[in-house]
């Protein structure tokens, strides 16, 4: 029997990553490669509270099938929390539940979002890097992806605006970004939402690290300056748990009908029991006194591995940067030197990582890499950061067997 693929399969690649992680399952390998939450965040007493409480109180109703819209307090509280921090900011965005669409993991709302708004050559622009995640998502619908310059402060507005003609969308991750940790500044959000509305230029903003600053909150989101030019996604994995596998998209009104049709036809609904888990320990106001104990985990690991970094790589010609939250950092090595080659004699040594090059849609850096703080201990830290400085220091530029 011969099975005949469709065309957009052959575009499809497994996930860097997720290979990568196959080979951190190993025995003893310390490994930055994930950006998988720390399990230690995991709120598994009130989870356990919650699922007895749904059970108990509306079970049979919790174990049928729902809405494909989601389940309607939810999409209530994830509306009143961002009008909340909209209205905190100054800023006149005014969510009505009924834009909020309930996804299983934001990565099906990537998935949503290519389905309705990328035709075969369509023009997607994405910043340089990107999330690996996103690409993978809209590359089946065979776009034509265009890298947009960036810099410490975000996207280049004017690179942006020589490439923005006859764009669907710009995908952003403002917030402590996938891969690099880096954060757009005030300034150039403000500017960038400017030049895009008056280009006509839509935006597709991704906001699953918000939550995850060390010292200050970040500047408002984009949606918030221009809510009809954008469509918002943001996702509980990082603030509760990746396994429930729930996140939501804020869509305008206009474009909402065709993102549920798309919905409906990818799994009917986000399973009615974890959403109302979900919301059985969001409702309680848990996340105030939860979030914080998450990001003065991260904190503490993003700092030990920053003083690693600079007791073993200081003075090399590596660099790397000090993100103000989220889960990564992104370490730069000098010219001529390879992440993806370097990576097997890094698990040689007992440390993964992954290499920058999977982040471009475009021609890749490839002595770039990315190296996640939040799963390994700070011991494991400073013993990893050990092992793969020895392996960048012996293929150092000049170096001799």
């Amino acid at each position: 029997m011969k099975w005949t693929q469709a065309q957009r399969a052959e575009k499809m690649n497994p996930s860097v990553i997720r290979e990568i992680l196959k080979v951190t399952e190993k025995s003893g390998i310390i490994s930055f490669a994930g950006g998988l939450p720390s399990p230690k965040t995991f709120p598994v007493d009130a989870f356990a509270a919650a699922c007895q409480a749904v059970l108990s109180t509306d079970g049979r109703a919790a174990l049928q099938y729902a809405s494909s819209e989601g389940y309607a307090p939810l999409r209530e509280w994830v509306a009143s929390d961002l009008n909340r921090q909209s209205t905190a900011a100054g800023l006149p965005w005014s969510i009505d539940p009924a834009q909020v669409l309930i996804t299983t993991g934001s990565q099906q709302a990537l998935d949503l979002i290519a389905k309705i708004l990328i035709d075969k050559d369509s023009k997607v622009l994405v910043e340089t890097p990107t999330y690996l995640g996103a690409l993978q998502a809209f590359t089946p619908m065979e776009p034509a992806f265009v890298s947009v310059a960036s810099d410490a402060e975000g996207i280049d507005v004017a690179d942006l605006s020589e490439k923005a003609p006859d764009a669907r969308f710009l995908y952003v991750l403002p917030n402590f970004q996938n891969p690099t940790g880096q954060s757009m500044s005030e300034a150039r959000r403000a500017l960038l939402s400017q030049e895009a509305a008056r280009i006509g230029l839509p935006m597709v903003e991704d906001n699953p690290y918000g939550d995850l600053w060390f010292d200050a909150p970040p500047p408002p989101t984009l949606t918030a300056r221009n809510p009809d030019g954008c469509i918002y996604m943001g996702s509980f994995s990082k603030t509760l748990a990746p396994g429930l596998r729930l996140g939501f998209l804020v869509a305008p009104k206009s474009l909402y009908p065709k993102l549920l049709q798309a919905k409906q036809a990818a799994d009917l609904h986000t399973p009615s029991f974890n959403q109302r888990m979900v919301y059985e320990v969001l409702k309680t106001g848990f996340l105030d006194g939860h979030v914080p104990t998450i990001r003065a985990l991260y904190k503490a690991q993003r700092d030990a591995m920053l003083d690693a970094l600079n007791t073993h790589l200081a003075g090399t010609g590596v660099l790397w940067n000090t993100p103000d939250g989220g889960m990564f950092l992104w370490v730069k090595l000098p010219q001529g030197m390879n992440a993806v080659d370097l990576l097997p004699q890094a698990v040689d040594r007992n440390v993964a990582y992954v290499p920058g090059a999977a982040f471009y849609s475009g021609p890749a850096q490839t002595n770039t890499l990315r190296l996640s703080f939040v799963t390994a201990s700070v011991d494991q830290i400073h013993t990893g950061i050990a092992a793969l400085a020895e392996v960048l220091k012996a293929n150092l530029p000049g170096q001799t067997a």
